[in-house]
Parts: structure tokens; C-alpha cells; sequence
């Protein structure tokens, strides 16, 4: 349940981060965010990546928690970049 857990908070952070750029937003949104809105997307996305982070650290000790925590985000990130480039080639 940890790893769920950890996994989708990951999701979302890179997500919000992926979105707290200038050209996913054009890509998307068909222009760019206001700039608050591209400032909270960033403190969202690192605030979450921050909270994965102790979720995992705290079920598995700070040995297994970093490894897992590794794994989850290159997963998670490397989910978010693929759903980025079959978005902007369809």
C-alpha cells in the first residue's frame, strides 16, 4: 500500500511540475499559464515529491525508503514524459 501510495504521489508531482513549464502549457492549454499559476504548480509538484518521500522513508527506514523512493520517481517520471510526447504527436 506504501508503494501505491508513494507511486501516485510521484505521478502527480511530476505532473504538476511537467505543467509548471512554458511549453507543456502550449502544448495543452494552447498558451502559457499566469505566472502564479505556473509558481504553484512547482511548489505543488516539489511539495509533493517531498511527501513521497516521507511516506516511503517512513514505512521502510531511510535505507530501503531512499532506494524505493528512486525507483518510484524515475517510474513515475518516465511515465509523465512518455504521456508528454504521444500528447504532442497526436
Amino acid at each position: 500500500m506504501h508503494h501505491l501510495l508513494t507511486f501516485v504521489t510521484c505521478l502527480a508531482a511530476f505532473a504538476a511540475l511537467a505543467l509548471g513549464t512554458e511549453r507543456p502549457q502550449d502544448e495543452l492549454f494552447g498558451q502559457a499559464l499566469a505566472p502564479r499559476a505556473t509558481w504553484l504548480l512547482r511548489i505543488a509538484g516539489w511539495g509533493a515529491l517531498a511527501v513521497a518521500l516521507a511516506i516511503i522513508v517512513h514505512a521502510q527506514g531511510w535505507g530501503m525508503g531512499l532506494v524505493s523512493y528512486s525507483g518510484h520517481t524515475s517510474l513515475a517520471a518516465g511515465i509523465v514524459l512518455c504521456g508528454l510526447i504521444v500528447r504532442s504527436r497526436r
